[in-house]
């Protein structure tokens, strides 16, 4: 699935040269996650101003509503002047002036959502319960130590949550936690403030990187140019089940934590 990495590097792809385009039509393939809520006809003639990012939802601010776009689970989106006809797996295609943004998405678990603003309830119901965004100035230490006192569930499960901190998937919560030094089983509630400091810089630094290096790509995941990520290749913990520690050379473990796996390391990680 992709994650706050891959869903900024996709919108680093494309945010600049399609800012200012006219839309000059919408077209849909087979229905997706949630309805597009406006006929497409009526997306006409708006112009494009900005894109954001906001978790692992993009929005594609118009000077008359915006647009709320997400991969899903297998999605990735081209941006081109010219794109070759639309094939079975192409469920979205915003025709603009300056080049055609399409959405692939071969299990369809993605969507796109037009919304009046973003106080409007479309919106509020995808974006209203997010945490906070982990590369911003607002990820603050105390409120995060503060919050991680109130859990009870193993750090790995709080991070993956989403409502404290966006963004942190599996892969880069084993990451984050394997730098932070901390057992991903470990209660939330049991990390002291020093650790949860060294966590937070962990979680920051693990994402400004896999934005550098393009994102992680296991399977589907491209960006807007068709290009792979190779975050994955600098994995320290991430899918080495097995493996030496590539610091202390201690058998990387594998567990199942909330359906998804978990990777660390027992000597680098004891707590």
């Amino acid at each position: 699935m992709p994650e706050l990495p891959e869903v900024e590097v996709t919108r680093l792809g494309f945010a600049d040269r399609i800012a200012g385009a006219q839309v000059r039509a919408v077209h849909l393939g087979k229905p997706l996650r949630w309805e597009l809520g406006i006929d497409p006809d009526d997306l006409v003639g708006r112009r494009v101003l900005t894109v954001r990012r906001r978790g692992k939802y993009l929005l594609i601010d118009l000077d008359a509503g915006l647009l709320l776009l997400h991969l899903g689970m297998s999605g990735s989106l081209r941006f081109a002047h010219a794109l070759p006809e639309a094939g079975k797996h192409d469920h979205f295609d915003l025709v603009t002036d300056r080049g055609t943004l399409r959405l692939n998405d071969p299990r369809r678990f993605g969507a796109v959502v037009y919304a009046d603003d973003e106080h409007a309830s479309a919106a509020t119901k995808l974006l209203g319960g997010l945490g906070v965004e982990p590369l911003g100035e607002a990820f603050d230490l105390d409120e995060f130590h503060a919050a991680l006192q109130r859990r009870q569930a193993p750090i790995k499960q709080v991070l993956l949550a989403g409502d404290l901190v966006v963004g942190v998937g599996n892969i880069y919560a084993s990451e984050a936690l394997f730098a932070a030094g901390i057992r991903p089983t470990l209660s939330a509630s049991r990390i002291s403030r020093p650790r949860a400091a060294r966590l937070r810089d962990a979680v920051r630094s693990i994402l400004a990187r896999a934005v550098e290096r393009g994102g992680s790509t296991l399977r589907d995941f491209s960006n807007v140019d068709g290009q792979g990520g190779y975050f994955q290749l600098e994995a320290m913990v991430y899918g080495r089940a097995g493996q030496a520690c590539r610091v202390c050379a201690t058998p990387i473990r594998q567990l199942r934590q909330g359906q998804r796996s978990t990777f660390y390391c027992p000597h680098c990680q004891k707590y």
